[in-house]
């Protein structure tokens, strides 16, 4: 991980975990300043988002050589299957995570704390529930990431972006415990610990869509 992928995740965790009233506030020119460190550490997110992006292509430029330069003639290659009608299905769990983390964010912007606490523990579940139907997967899968590049490919993809739920889930619990001590309000500034969790989260989730298009259907 480069330096600034590491700052870029400190700012995220800094954003989801800091009630925003405690960052102390400093005068330039008679105003308060900072928003604008706020405004840094957003900036900071969305490096470390295109980071993922980048770290996530390169695997499926290693995915694509395998299946297209290399060219087996199966794929996957005998005798291994994936099990695509599970993935479906968790595939379905996952995305909607995406509605619940939404309803808890229009929740709060509504002032709805009893919607928001709802919204984060439903899509926390759901989140669990993915990553643990993923593990099951891995354990009867009946190939490993020593077999073939197919194998090692598969579990580099797949296991990068289980990574990424995890760490989701570890940023939702910050979010939940904070909702449930009342920390969020429905201002911008009072609800960032919900919003920046909330689009790591659909980005989490926009990036297994792609993975399960291209393992599981293509």
């Amino acid at each position: 991980m480069t330096i600034t992928a590491f700052f870029a995740l400190l700012a995220l965790l800094m954003v989801s975990t800091i009630p925003y009233p405690s960052i102390k506030a400093v005068k330039i020119e008679g105003r308060r300043a900072y928003p604008m460190l706020v405004l840094i550490l957003l900036t900071l997110v969305v490096v470390l988002l295109n980071h993922e992006v980048m770290l996530f292509g390169a695997f499926f430029a290693s995915y694509f050589f395998l299946r297209v330069v290399v060219h087996p003639p199966t794929w996957p290659p005998h005798p291994y299957e994936l099990p695509v009608a599970v993935a479906g299905v968790n595939t379905a769990i996952l995305v909607s995570s995406s509605f619940t983390i939404h309803y808890a964010l229009e929740s709060i912007r509504r002032g709805n704390r009893t919607g928001l606490k709802l919204g984060l523990v439903l899509t926390w579940l759901l989140g669990a529930t993915f990553l643990f139907i993923q593990v099951n997967e891995y354990a009867h899968l009946g190939f490993s990431a020593r077999d073939l590049g197919f194998g090692s490919i598969f579990y580099c993809l797949t296991g990068l972006h289980g990574a990424h739920v995890f760490v989701g889930l570890l940023l939702l619990s910050f979010a939940t415990i904070r909702a449930f001590r009342g920390h969020f309000g429905p201002e911008a500034k009072d609800h960032l610990g919900v919003e920046v969790p909330g689009i790591y989260w659909h980005f989490v989730d926009i990036m297994w869509i792609i993975v399960f298009t291209t393992v599981y259907i293509l």
